[in-house]
């Protein structure tokens, strides 16, 4: 194995989980994810040697990855399934919860495909706005739209806690 070889190796060892956790949370299924987090790293490979430092390799593969999953979103690659179930009642379960973690996942699942990967990247990926924009190729102000949209799509399927 040669020098590009190892340094690609060592990146996808370090890498790829953090990739599939996002993967998760943009398509709801751990199958799906599999197959973006493995498409996104072969196109990665393809330019390994024009990309230099991590910190870009980290945004690169991330771009990559949203957009894979834009764009079978879009030519319906995959079969899309609609979630039918309504959300569990929040206050069934603590703050925190694994039924909480369920029913958000749920909904999350509901949310159109650009206004998911936004929510994605700026929360659970904890990007700027800038760096969102980047990964989705757009403005910072198209961005700040979709998360908008995102989070209010959410604030619609989430039912209300009570205290």
């Amino acid at each position: 194995m040669d020098d590009r070889d190892q340094r690609f190796a060592e990146y996808f060892a370090a890498r790829s989980e953090a990739m599939r956790g996002t993967a998760y949370l943009l398509c709801g299924d751990w199958h799906r994810a599999e197959d973006l987090v493995q498409t996104a790293f072969i196109k990665l490979y393809r330019v390994w040697n024009r990309i230099s430092g991590h910190d870009r390799l980290d945004a690169y593969t991330r771009q990559i990855l949203v957009r894979a999953f834009i764009d079978e979103t879009r030519t319906g690659f995959f079969r899309r399934e609609e979630v039918t179930d309504e959300p569990t009642d929040l206050a069934a379960g603590q703050p925190g919860s694994p039924e909480d973690r369920l029913v958000l996942l749920r909904a999350l699942a509901r949310v159109p495909a650009r206004q998911r990967a936004a929510l994605v990247l700026r929360y659970w990926e904890d990007l700027s706005l800038e760096q969102t924009a980047q990964a989705l190729g757009c403005s910072t102000g198209t961005v700040k739209s979709q998360t908008s949209r995102g989070l209010a799509h959410l604030r619609e399927l989430l039912p209300v806690p009570t205290v």
